[in-house]
């Protein structure tokens, strides 16, 4: 295992001028000896070309990779000694499915007897140990792409494991069987595991900590609990949870803040951080909008413009002016009707303030 290091910068054009010329801005970011991390983000956010310059795949067109504190920035994925594993899978299907796992320990010259015991070990933490002798290209694509993940864990000197959405062709019960799966080999072998998905849950289940990444930019690091009660970033708020965080623009005057038309009572410290903010957004996510009375000096009256029965919860939508707000609200609840007018609480401890996108302190 090792510690990783960036400091860099990727663009796949020459000459970056812009923000949008690079699809990575400039970072510096570290992955902790054996710590298990997903890269989270939407298609193009820059985060599969992140995890393949730390595999050697890819070489920065600035800065510096370093494992343990070695330059390997211009060093191939054999020669930093990493394994990776791919969204789709990639098997010998001409070998069984011991083969398969053994391989890359006969290509570093392991003994019979020690490639036994770790394909075997192996095979039963990913439930293939009824399936060792068979080929692979009898498989399903489940079942290979369990291959690809064996494969990727089966070596006990690697630097590191990375993963480039590895459950795409996964059945739906089957993934989550499998991200309970790592969670648990990652806890038994202590590797260092870097995981990139788009899906959230797999995500925040998975990994220690999250880097969440939009536009070439990794805007928060965090485990699933600061990401979800302090997002540092508007991206943060908007794509973690479901559904996502309000955003109101606002503005203080006077001790108090205004969301529209309505006047808020702030409590001192606040009033005072945003009194020099001019306008800023308030975020605040649907589990912490809560029913008031009226007339409540954090609450707002809201135009209720959908229920939803979720089961576990009701989901409302309600208009305040042009905005939509989101709540969700215990099953017990009585919900309101389709065009009632009712309070919501806004403001609170979980309330957060944006400026520019970004958290203020």
């Amino acid at each position: 295992m090792a510690r990783i290091d960036l400091d860099l910068a990727h663009a796949y054009k020459p000459n970056p001028r812009q923000d949008s010329d690079y699809a990575l801005l400039p970072l510096k970011m570290s992955f902790r000896d054996g710590g298990a991390y997903a890269l989270l983000g939407p298609s193009g956010c820059g985060k599969t070309t992140m995890l393949n310059i730390i595999s050697g795949l890819l070489t920065p067109s600035q800065g510096t990779v370093t494992f343990d504190g070695r330059d390997v920035t211009h060093l191939s994925p054999q020669a930093r000694n990493i394994a990776q594993v791919f969204q789709f899978p990639v098997v010998y299907d001409t070998m069984t499915v011991a083969e398969n796992l053994a391989f890359p320990l006969r290509n570093r010259g392991l003994g019979a007897e020690r490639i036994r015991q770790r394909v075997g070990q192996i095979a039963e933490m990913l439930d293939l140990s009824g399936q060792l002798d068979q080929r692979a290209a009898g498989l399903s694509a489940d079942a290979k792409q369990k291959i690809s993940l064996g494969r990727g864990l089966v070596r006990e000197d690697v630097s590191a494991v990375l993963f480039d959405e590895p459950l795409t062709v996964i059945d739906p019960h089957l993934k989550w069987q499998l991200r309970r799966k790592l969670k648990q080999i990652h806890h038994e072998l202590k590797l260092t595991l870097i995981y990139v998905t788009h899906d959230q849950v797999e995500a925040l289940t998975f990994a220690d900590e999250v880097v969440v990444m939009t536009r070439g930019r990794a805007v928060q690091v965090g485990t699933a609990d600061q990401l979800f009660e302090r997002p540092q970033h508007t991206f943060v708020g908007h794509f973690i949870g479901s559904p996502g965080m309000n955003f109101l623009p606002s503005r203080c005057a006077d001790g108090r803040l205004w969301v529209g038309d309505h006047a808020l009572e702030l409590p001192p410290d606040k009033a005072a951080l945003l009194n020099q903010a001019g306008e800023f957004v308030l975020g605040v996510r649907p589990e912490y909008v809560e029913p008031a009375a009226q007339g409540d000096p954090g609450a707002v009256p809201v135009r209720v413009a959908q229920v939803q029965d979720i089961g576990t919860h009701w989901l409302l939508s309600g208009r305040l002016g042009e905005h939509l707000i989101k709540a969700r609200l215990d099953p017990e609840t009585c919900a309101p009707a389709v065009g009632a007018t009712v309070w919501w609480r806004l403001l609170g401890p979980h309330t957060c303030y944006y400026k520019n996108e970004e958290l203020l302190a």
